[in-house]
């Protein structure tokens, strides 16, 4: 019997007799002293495009951007302006990388899994999708 086949009995048999849900089971492991806390990686349309930390830059900026439009708004207006183009450069350019990451893989003659495939198209559909939708 696997371990983590022992942790499900383990974590019913503490619950009772109820079934329970694979989030049940996720929740109660990560709870757990010792056990491994995975990051969530969001994938599809809420999937971050930016590293968090640059997301976070371009947040605090837009922020400070904003509360001056009081007192400056033809200036507030152009830093919006230029934030919005360095945001628009940095999404080519994450996506030029992801291409000729994947081109270079398929150049040296390496196989591409399936896997690394689909998470980049679905990359594309959300940016693709949240463009459309604005």
């Amino acid at each position: 019997m696997s371990r983590e086949t022992k942790e499900n009995i383990a974590i019913e048999e503490e619950r009772g007799d109820q079934h329970l849900s694979t989030a049940d089971v996720a929740e109660a492991l990560e709870s757990r002293p010792g056990t491994i806390q995975r990051e969530e990686v969001p994938v599809g349309e809420n999937a971050p495009l930016l590293p968090n930390d640059r997301c976070r830059d371009l947040r605090t900026r837009w922020d400070s951007i904003q509360t001056s439009f009081v007192d400056e708004p033809k200036q507030t207006v152009e830093k919006a302006d230029s934030l919005v183009a360095e945001l628009m450069q940095d999404l080519a350019k994450t996506f030029a990388n992801e291409r000729q990451n994947l081109e270079s893989q398929w150049g040296r003659g390496d196989n591409v899994s399936t896997e690394d495939l689909r998470i980049a198209l679905q990359k594309y559909r959300s940016f693709f999708s949240r463009l459309l939708s604005v």
